[in-house]
């Protein structure tokens, strides 16, 4: 995947600054099934923090490596053991469009002086007392 331009991707460690990370890469390292969960959260997402419980530097930045050249993402922010990445999401799996729902009917009750379809203007006025 070609490289970022920089405002993009401010804008997209903007978005990522609220995610919680959606992988965990553990013990047993970068495994085909965590490729695989990752691949599936960038499908559904686009953009995802995953955090690698590795104490070494250099082994999180060869994790990087390896799952961006495997997954054709981009690596977008490095912060300690979490790394943000992002992939545009597929043509064919873009969400339709959301359709507004229907206009809700008023749920108040008519009152028993107005039956339905008779407009208030119609019925006759109460009178109170002058009392």
């Amino acid at each position: 995947m070609e490289p970022l331009l920089p405002s993009f991707r401010r804008d997209l460690r903007a978005r990522a600054h609220a995610l919680d990370a959606v992988v965990s890469i553990g013990q047993h390292g970068l495994t085909a099934s965590v490729l695989h969960e990752i691949d599936v959260a960038l499908k559904a997402h686009e953009l995802i923090k995953v955090r690698v419980f590795n104490d070494d530097r250099d082994a999180r930045e060869a994790l990087l490596g390896q799952i961006v050249d495997a997954l054709d993402c981009a690596p977008v922010q490095r912060i300690g053991k979490l790394l943000v990445l992002w992939r545009r999401r597929p043509a064919d799996s873009v969400k339709p469009a959301h359709k507004p729902a229907p206009a809700r009917q008023s749920r108040r009750k008519s009152s028993p002086q107005a039956p339905r379809g008779v407009p208030r203007a119609a019925l006759p006025r109460r009178r109170r007392g002058t009392g």
